[in-house]
């Protein structure tokens, strides 16, 4: 991996390690972005530019580079359009699965998740990064591109547009059902 010139290639070894090491935080941010049905599809494309790239990776940011990787792989291959209306088909069933009376934590990630079906892709993807992915802010602005101080003014704003759209149900229901 690199980072200092004159660093090596990943051999197969070495890169099937990063493989089964990085895959399933590849594959979940794959789901967060365009649903289980084509996250398979996103996560392997990813890894065959990584396999292409391997000399371009970096040995102290491995996975938000290959996130770097999924997001542009995500764009080119369902813009805009396709590929919001799949995510939110997929976290309007999560939110549906949640019916009855169930405990307050369940219907608080129903909550969450229909809150998030009315955000804007890229508050969605900011907002999973750091909550879903656990990646720090310095992390989640390299996947993006984006300075750590401007990722922080983003997630806030995208925090602040969340809590909004978690007052809206709630606002709804004291008013009769609007």
């Amino acid at each position: 991996m690199n980072d200092v010139e004159g660093a090596q290639v990943l051999d197969e070894k070495e890169f099937a390690a990063l493989y089964d090491a990085t895959h399933p935080r590849v594959f979940a941010y794959a789901v967060s972005r365009c649903g289980r049905q084509l996250a398979e599809e996103v996560a392997s494309e990813t890894f065959a530019v990584a396999w292409r790239r391997r000399a371009d990776i970096p040995r102290r940011a491995v996975l938000p580079w290959l996130l770097g990787v999924a997001r542009n792989v995500t764009r080119e291959l369902y813009r805009d359009e396709v590929r919001q209306t799949a995510l939110e088909n997929a976290l309007r069933g999560w939110a549906k699965e949640v019916t009855g009376d169930v405990a307050e934590e369940v219907a608080r990630r129903s909550a969450v998740l229909s809150a998030l079906v009315a955000l804007s892709d890229e508050d969605k993807e900011l907002l999973t990064l750091v909550s879903w992915h656990g990646l720090s802010s310095a992390q989640a602005a390299r996947v993006v591109g984006c300075s750590v101080s401007a990722f922080f003014v983003r997630l806030h704003r995208a925090r602040r547009r969340l809590e909004a759209a978690l007052l809206v149900p709630k606002e709804e229901e004291a008013c009769g059902g609007r």
